[in-house]
């Protein structure tokens, strides 16, 4: 970013118990930097926590939707489909781990929000390998219009495959999030939510294609061969 994620934006983009929430830090940096805690999710009986979406009015919504509900269920899985111009891939996303996580994805699946957009970032250094999508103008910009919370545990890892949230800071989550496609040595910042089934292979040719240079690191630019979300499919 110029406000640099959040995975990494992917910043180190971008799966969880209960930890004091920390204060949100909107303050992006060129890896990841969110330190946040479970800020959410507490039981409310039966299988359905409680989720918080706050509106962000400063950076207002790039489309028109809606917040999700604030009640998501905490059991179960949901089937993600990313059709996207360099072929399919399928991601498994966990509700127990990150239920509000998944709830939101889903919600902003389900009003298009994905639809026709650009994953605007890839890395590929020793350090971090991920491709970040869910920015609609450009990476770091463009969300839904709010924040919700961290779902943490503090024991996260992001190997090849792992689906998890990009931010800005501590509970700053909302649209962004990225795919590993070999490797992000980061701090366990990141709500991790799913993984890619099927599709690495996808993710090998977008990588395969190359980077655009960006001003700080060579490895850290826009793919090469512009990536775009067809469509997101979503099913229970």
């Amino acid at each position: 970013m110029t406000k640099r994620w959040m995975i990494p934006a992917l910043a180190v983009a971008a799966l969880t118990v209960t930890v004091p929430t920390a204060t949100a830090n909107a303050q992006a940096t060129a890896e990841p930097t969110a330190r946040g805690g479970h800020g959410q999710g507490h039981g409310q009986g039966g299988h359905k926590v409680k989720c918080t979406f706050i509106p962000t009015p400063d950076n207002p919504a790039a489309k028109p939707v809606h917040p999700p509900r604030p009640r998501a269920r905490n059991r179960g899985t949901v089937e993600v489909t990313l059709k996207t111009n360099f072929g399919d891939i399928k991601i498994r996303m966990d509700r127990r781990a990150a239920p509000c996580t998944v709830h939101n994805f889903v919600s902003l699946t389900r009003q298009r929000f994905f639809d026709h957009t650009q994953c605007w970032r890839l890395t590929n250094s020793e350090r971090l390998g991920v491709l970040q999508c869910g920015d609609i103008y450009r990476a770091e910009e463009g969300g839904p219009g709010y924040k919700f919370a961290d779902e943490l545990t503090g024991k996260e890892t992001y190997p090849r495959g792992t689906v998890a949230m990009g931010n800005w800071g501590p509970d700053t989550n909302s649209s962004q999030f990225f795919l590993v496609h070999s490797h992000a040595n980061i701090p366990p910042a990141y709500t991790v939510f799913g993984k890619v089934t099927k599709g690495l292979n996808v993710l090998d040719r977008i990588v395969a294609g190359g980077i655009i240079p960006g001003p700080t690191n060579p490895q850290d630019g826009q793919p090469k061969h512009p990536v775009k979300i067809i469509k997101v499919l979503v099913r229970h």
